[in-house]
């Protein structure tokens, strides 16, 4: 996409929204431009306001997954229930709602429709869900999409809760955590996802969080460029949240940072040698 097509009108300028005329002015629709994560606070990003409750690990999730893409303007998010869903109405880019847990069946033909009617282009289909929709109820999904070689990018957002219906635990959740429909703490431990996503046959798998930044935008990007070219990935984004686990909203960060210190949120990368080839050979022409 040029960014000519976000162009208002000469008509239409006078009742644009200043949301509208910001994004086409100042937003990352340019490939040209060439922002990224660390640029933060100098351009118009692509969300902003949310109404998702303060200090939340899954918001600022988003909005650096949402920096950290390396084509925004061909990129296609297909996402799920769950407390993102709030803020997908508010993302400027194109986004699509599925049935709770189907959202890896409906971006495999998502992209493959793409592929058919843009055999020239690059379209980056990147799924984003909790892990109520990635790791329990849509588990299958999530897997056969792997089991087929589908060249999307999957990235769990992992509050370790089904933080949008009161709080209940998940198959991420910590064994022991204490939450609703496990008051005497979760008996089983966190769902190893990213040795399932290696043993189903991921190109590019990785865990990362927020407190990192640099290394989180890295692992963002690799993902969808091993999903383009190699075959697909996963990445699993540590996200905290402050209101179900009883935290204070200015603890998010300093949470996540203990619980990588703990170990008991491991931060990994995994690459097929395909996947590898093509990251040094990138990073090469980027020199």
């Amino acid at each position: 996409m040029k960014k000519g097509l976000t162009q208002i009108a000469p008509c239409f300028e006078d009742i644009m929204p200043e949301e509208y005329k910001e994004l086409v002015e100042q937003g990352p629709f340019d490939k040209d431009k060439k922002v990224g994560l660390s640029d933060l606070g100098s351009f118009k990003e692509l969300i902003e306001e949310h109404p998702l409750c303060a200090g939340c690990g899954l918001a600022l999730g988003m909005r650096m997954i949402l920096a950290s893409l390396p084509n925004p303007e061909d990129t296609i998010i297909v996402g799920s229930t769950g407390c993102s869903a709030l803020a997908f109405s508010q993302v400027a880019i194109h986004n699509i709602h599925s049935v709770f847990g189907n959202q890896n069946a409906v971006a495999s033909g998502l992209k493959r429709a793409l592929n058919l009617r843009f055999p020239d282009k690059v379209k980056d289909v990147v799924v984003i869900a909790g892990d109520g929709a990635t790791s329990d109820i849509g588990l299958d999904m999530t897997m056969h999409s792997w089991f087929r070689k589908e060249n999307i990018t999957t990235i769990m957002l992992d509050n370790e809760a089904y933080a949008n219906t009161g709080g209940q635990e998940s198959g991420m959740s910590m064994e022991g955590a204490v939450l609703n429909m496990a008051p005497k703490g979760k008996y089983f431990p966190k769902i190893p996802l990213t040795e399932v996503a290696k043993a189903s046959g991921c190109a590019y798998v990785a865990s990362c969080s927020p407190s990192k930044p640099k290394a989180f935008e890295k692992k963002i990007q690799r993902a969808i460029l091993a999903a383009r070219e190699v075959g697909p990935s996963y990445v699993q984004v540590f996200c905290p949240c402050p209101t179900n686990y009883k935290m204070k909203p200015e603890d998010t960060l300093q949470t996540i940072k203990s619980r990588e210190k703990e170990g008991t949120y491991i931060v990994n990368e995994f690459s097929t040698p395909e996947a590898e080839e093509l990251f040094k050979r990138v990073e090469v022409e980027q020199k």
